[in-house]
């Protein structure tokens, strides 16, 4: 699974990139369908991660890996 997932996140990643941020895969959780990421540069500090993160970077994570549950930023 983990492998699905990196390919999802370099989809996302230009969109982050853009606005001067990045996601890092810390790691994924199999039994739990977790997905552990950080958000860096500008998403560190943007009061609009937890946005980005729950209705950006999951939600495109589970429509396309349906074996993840859910995204936490670490």
């Amino acid at each position: 699974m983990e492998e699905k997932v990196k390919e999802v996140l370099d989809k996302v990643r230009p969109y982050l990139q853009r606005d001067g941020g990045n996601v890092e895969l810390v790691e994924v959780v199999d039994e739990t369908g977790t997905v552990k990421v950080k958000l860096v540069g500008a998403c560190a500090g943007c009061p609009m991660s937890k946005m980005t993160l729950k209705n950006g970077i999951e939600r495109i994570l589970k429509e396309e890996i349906p074996e993840v549950k859910e995204v936490v930023a670490v």
